[in-house]
């Protein structure tokens, strides 16, 4: 018979303490916010990509622009490019999945919309092309990732970096940080 690997608490204790680190993000958090806020205000939306969990993190955080998070509010323009199977199954069959999201930014996105690219390693091909792409049209480019950020840390604006490097903690961190940007997104029409 198999044992557990970890026990429940030793899981919990090890979200608490990597959960505890984010304080020390506070200020790179904080500004990534504000530029999804201003973004929004100005009009721009917000595109998103990632792989696998990631990706479900992209349309978990996509909804709650759209629908709402607490509060009811206006509807705001939030794209996750992993959710049309017809243009997720075609460019890879036509082209390569390493230009998968560079291609739709290349459709959807304009100068001012800002993109956020989930990797938890940091080198996913397809998020990296995707980040340069966004640059390279006067996107901003907000990065969530783990371990020591990868390749993909060099091509974003904001990079926050999640200190760890099992992928559960950092989708979890992740979690608790754009749940807060909707809390922020939801005081916009307070302030």
């Amino acid at each position: 018979m198999s044992t557990v690997a970890n026990d429940f608490t030793d899981v919990l204790q090890e979200h608490q303490q990597l959960i505890n680190q984010l304080t020390g993000y506070k200020p790179l958090i904080t500004a990534a916010s504000k530029l999804i806020i201003s973004t929004l205000i100005s009009g721009h939306k917000i595109l998103l990509c990632g792989n696998g969990g990631s990706a479900a993190d992209c349309q978990h955080f996509a909804a709650e622009l759209v629908i709402r998070y607490h509060k009811n509010r206006r509807a705001y323009p939030a794209i996750a490019l992993t959710t049309d199977t017809s243009i997720l199954t075609a460019h890879p069959n036509d082209f390569s999945f390493d230009s998968l999201f560079s291609r739709q930014v290349e459709a959807l996105g304009a100068e001012g919309d800002c993109l956020i690219a989930f990797s938890t390693s940091g080198n996913s091909e397809n998020i990296i092309q995707a980040s340069i792409t966004a640059k390279q049209q006067g996107m901003s480019v907000i990065g969530l990732m783990g371990g020591d950020g990868g390749h993909l840390k060099a091509q974003v604006d904001m990079p926050i970096v999640i200190p760890s490097t099992t992928t559960a903690r950092i989708q979890e961190a992740h979690l608790i940080i754009y749940h807060w940007w909707c809390e922020m997104v939801d005081e916009i029409e307070n302030d």
